[in-house]
């Protein structure tokens, strides 16, 4: 930039229902795929047989010789030829976040390999930035020489130095969320490829313990880096953020006690806060100890992470407009924090907002927000807004993803578009030249940056497509990381399956003593009832020494009316359930739902140590 002051396997919460109100209007499927591509045009390295950004090549080739390390490979942050460490590790943090959640999107719409070959292109650089325990290179190239020039990336002659942090020079954000995105990336592999994602995880507990024993600033450390991405927020946010993402990854006691007892003095529990980035964590921290809580996994320290989650639904009620402080928004409605490279902070608001409407309608809650209550619906329907905005839907008819829709931007301030490729003209580009010839040309771009996310319009809804206008043409990889997961989102519904459900379960295991049989649960009346209840097992496994069981029911609305106030009764229940709410003594639709037309189906699950509950209908209408 030009400067800056599991596949998982998850039990189902089917609603076949479909979602309260219709995704359309956009080609979200396409936006998404389109989003994932930009990160093949960011490529840094030798570039792989199946690259599908077909005009870029090969690039960085000695970055790392002249320190004596191999540091080939990774992203380019921006339109730069700068590989910046702590945007990067940020950048796969969300990535990762974005397939942890919303995977089973990803691979119905076919992207989800796509998403995870953009995630291990970034960890196989970070794992190579890492060669010591207590070793992490943090930059290769500076921004001032860069800047200075303008070529593709094939052409550098810029000064490609690398910098690093170590005992003697820390930085606790760099190592921080250099940790995270190990850790959440370690999830992302951690069934098709075990031995990898033991690989990320090894890495994520050593920079763990070296950011939290060794604490500095990277900025202090790396100095060239203040200049484009100054730690501005500190390096207490990027400890608790990895704490959050270790506990997710193994269930580790300790770091669950690091979040507990380190809550009030590193600000997560005390700062509140209306913008996640790659520097402010603490709405992404707050959001994932909201989640542990939610899935009762706070313990002891369960009055510590309701501080968390206080504030972090002080971010969501910010976002929607009925918080006491509400993020600034332009006339067309889009979140306004600042002119240059405002998009950033879009789609990391929205990522975060559609995965807590997601949490708070798994656990069956509304949010309470100053201004009155917030539903899980309302709350994604805020970050469909903002996504529909930045497709097109604004005063100026502006798609801000190049190559989606008719009218995107044109001249994206970006060195590899602009210029010719390499490959339909080899002539060098040489530092200055590229400026006279390149940078100066009031045309569009040679090389369509398609799926790149630009910084877009200032605070009345204004935009001018130029390239000197780096403010709001610039792209940043860390505007699509987040983007993509919401994408998936709002192009594949909910996905069916129960976001409190534990992210990394240990590993389901055939069990030599007999399991529980599925047996059917029937309504009081008659065979012929109108109302079926079906339970099954779908799933065992032992964690600690102990069996555990994971039940599926399905209730179904045999009759010809429209069924409403129906109300279960549940006893020998002795774990959580999903999917249903609890009022009184009975069990009734959850907050997303009010009736169940005829034929139609709902889904619930819970999991515990026992035979099945017994379920059974107490009331209902038939209108």
């Amino acid at each position: 930039m030009e400067r800056f002051v599991r596949l998982i396997s998850m039990a189902p919460l089917l609603l076949l229902l479909g979602l309260p109100f219709a995704l359309a209007g956009h080609d979200y499927g396409q936006a998404l795929s389109k989003s994932i591509l930009f990160f093949e045009a960011q490529r840094s390295g030798f570039l792989p047989h199946n690259q599908r950004v077909t005009w870029r090549a090969n690039s960085g080739l000695y970055d790392g010789k002249a320190n004596g390390v191999d540091l080939v490979g990774g992203y380019y942050d921006a339109g730069d030829n700068v590989k910046f460490g702590l945007p990067m590790a940020f950048t796969i943090t969300m990535m990762s976040w974005s397939i942890v959640e919303y995977g089973k999107q990803m691979a119905s719409s076919g992207e989800l390999s796509h998403a995870m070959d953009a995630v291990k292109w970034g960890t196989d650089y970070l794992i190579k930035a890492h060669p010591e325990p207590y070793v992490l290179y943090g930059e290769v190239g500076d921004g001032n020489s860069d800047h200075y020039c303008w070529q593709r990336p094939e052409d550098m002659t810029t000064n490609r130095q690398a910098y690093k942090i170590d005992p003697s020079n820390p930085g606790s954000d760099l190592a921080g969320e250099t940790a995270a995105a190990m850790a959440a990336a370690s999830l992302v592999f951690r069934h098709s490829n075990p031995a990898y994602a033991n690989e990320l995880l090894s890495h994520a507990h050593q920079l763990f313990d070296f950011a939290d024993k060794y604490r500095g600033k990277y900025d202090g450390s790396i100095s060239v880096a203040q200049k484009y991405y100054q730690s501005i927020s500190g390096y207490n946010d990027e400890l608790l953020w990895a704490a959050a993402w270790l506990y997710q990854a193994t269930d580790n006691q300790y770091y669950l006690n690091y979040l507990g007892k380190n809550g009030d003095a590193l600000g997560g529990t005390g700062w509140a806060m209306n913008e996640f980035s790659w520097d402010v964590k603490y709405a992404g921290v707050q959001t994932l100890v909201a989640k542990f809580l939610m899935q009762g996994k706070a313990g002891a320290y369960a009055s510590v992470f309701e501080k968390y989650q206080e504030k972090a639904e002080f971010f969501m009620c910010s976002c929607v407009g009925k918080g006491s402080r509400n993020v600034q928004k332009t006339p067309g409605g889009l979140i306004f924090r600042q002119r240059w490279n405002n998009m950033q902070f879009v789609t990391s608001a929205s990522f975060l907002t559609a995965v807590y409407s997601d949490y708070l309608a798994s656990a069956g809650k509304n949010m309470n927000c100053a201004s009155g209550n917030v539903s899980p619906t309302e709350l994604l329907s805020f970050s469909k807004s903002q996504v529909d905005y930045l497709l097109g839907d604004n005063p100026r008819a502006t798609s801000y993803m190049v190559g989606y829709g008719n009218n995107h931007p044109q001249q994206v301030h970006h060195r590899a578009s602009s210029i010719v490729s390499i490959k339909v003209n080899p002539s060098f580009v040489s530092c200055r030249g590229g400026y006279a010839t390149w940078f100066s040309r009031k045309a569009s771009d040679p090389n369509l940056l398609v799926g790149a996310v630009v910084g877009g319009p200032d605070e009345n809804d204004n935009f001018a497509d130029q390239r000197d206008n780096y403010e709001q043409t610039e792209p940043a990889t860390y505007n699509n990381a987040p983007l993509f997961g919401l994408l998936a989102r709002l192009s594949g519904g909910h996905g069916g399956y129960n976001q409190l459900l534990p992210v990394v379960a240990p590993a389901p295991k055939p069990q030599p003593k007999p399991t529980p049989q599925p047996k059917i649960t029937p309504a009081p009346a008659s065979s012929s009832s109108p109302i079926a209840v079906e339970q099954k097992l779908t799933t065992s496994w032992i964690a600690n020494g102990k069996n555990y069981y994971r039940y599926s029911t399905i209730v179904t609305n045999k009759s010809a009316k429209t069924l409403t106030d129906l109300k279960l009764s549940i006893s020998k229940l002795y774990g959580p359930i999903w999917g249903l709410t609890l009022s009184g003594d009975s069990y009734v639709f959850p907050s997303w739902l009010n009736s169940l037309p005829a034929g139609k189906s709902l889904e619930f699950v819970y999991i515990h140590s026992a035979s099945p509950a017994d379920v059974s209908v107490s009331s209902y209408t038939l209108a």
